[in-house]
């Protein structure tokens, strides 16, 4: 099911009013028909996707118990910056087609010296394409970085995962303090801009039960968007997937409930809660065919939901231009096992694959 929410119906009204003009309105057109007509007649290809993810760095200043990194095969990550011009490559092959485009990944996106820059270049195409990036705002220079991209990115999405303690506890080398002066900076730098800030929170044991705190926390500070999403356990090594039996228990569904009424009673915000369900497998899964991520140096993995290893990498677009890299021998293979609904060992314990819990 599919959240129909105010950020996305004002994005998509953004989108339209900017849609490509003249020749390039055309070949966006024919791109929909045809990715349609691909999906209909059950094809392994895919057209230009309408939404990519760039990491531009997975370098980080922080080591979040939530973030995927931290667990299955990020020792073995090569860390880096995706190349400015290498970015530009990628727009210019993804340009008309594209809707969207998220700055994020396994690192901190403020980290990149030419994320400004990446920004107005994205903009430069088109207004209409819907350009978000995720951040910890916990440099000490977030707040000078994100008043280069007021009025001009569309959402910043700063990850929050507590308040207090949980939030140092959860948050590993963050302090909440710190954290929170940065934070109302960017509120302040955004309220009467264009730009969207919304706040990330990844549901875990140690947190669910501050999700009225953190809803409160937002009022607060007026922000208009909150996002809570159960952690993903795809990644991690040590957790049996019992985990997600918290997200089923009575205890947390009273929690969530208590966040609901809270945030129900404050209009202008907007409280998104992705709920963990037993009624999936891998055919459920949409990022085979439209949300395509690329890391820094270029690989194309499944998705970006952990680290992977070169080897399980499908594509590489620095080598073979986007396109020809969604549509490699390999993602044409993970687009069978789709249709066959049989889950890669890969994708083993993912919250959007499960169906049953041990």
């Amino acid at each position: 099911m599919i959240n129909v929410t105010r950020r996305k119906i004002k994005n998509i009204i953004k989108r339209a009013i900017f849609l490509p003009r003249g020749l390039d309105f055309f070949r966006y057109l024919l791109n929909k028909i045809y990715s349609y007509f691909l999906k209909k007649s059950k094809s392994q290809k895919v057209a230009y996707p309408s939404t990519i993810m760039l990491e531009v760095t997975n370098h980080c200043n922080l080591k979040c118990i939530t973030c995927p990194r931290e667990y299955v095969f990020g020792d073995q990550m090569d860390k880096g910056y995706m190349k400015f011009n290498k970015l530009k490559k990628i727009i210019d092959e993804a340009y008309p087609y594209v809707d969207s485009i998220g700055l994020t990944g396994l690192g901190e996106t403020l980290l990149y010296k030419d994320i400004a820059d990446a920004v107005n270049y994205i903009k430069s195409k088109s207004k209409g394409i819907i350009v978000s990036c995720s951040i910890n705002a916990h440099l000490k220079n977030s707040v000078d970085i994100v008043s280069q991209l007021v009025d001009k990115i569309d959402t910043i999405q700063i990850s929050m995962d507590g308040i207090g303690k949980t939030y140092n506890k959860v948050r590993l080398g963050g302090d909440f303090n710190f954290f929170q002066s940065n934070l109302r900076k960017i509120v302040k730098l955004a309220f009467t801009s264009e730009t969207d800030i919304m706040l990330n929170v990844v549901l875990v044991k140690e947190n669910y039960h501050q999700m009225s705190d953190m809803i409160e926390f937002a009022n607060n500070l007026g922000i208009k968007y909150i996002d809570m999403v159960p952690i993903n356990l795809v990644s991690k090594t040590n957790e049996n997937i019992s985990y997600y039996n918290l997200f089923l228990s009575e205890e947390f569904q009273e929690q969530l409930n208590a966040a609901k009424a809270k945030a129900k009673k404050n209009k202008k915000l907007e409280f998104v809660y992705h709920p963990f369900s037993l009624n999936n497998g891998f055919n459920t899964c949409t990022y085979p065919w439209n949300y395509f991520y690329v890391s820094w140096d270029g690989l194309l993995p499944p998705c970006c939901a952990k680290p992977f290893p070169k080897a399980l990498n499908l594509g590489n677009v620095f080598k073979n231009g986007l396109k020809d890299s969604i549509n490699s021998k390999m993602f044409k293979e993970f687009r069978t096992l789709w249709y066959k609904n049989e889950t890669p060992k890969f994708c083993n314990k993912c919250i959007l694959t499960v169906n049953k819990l041990k």
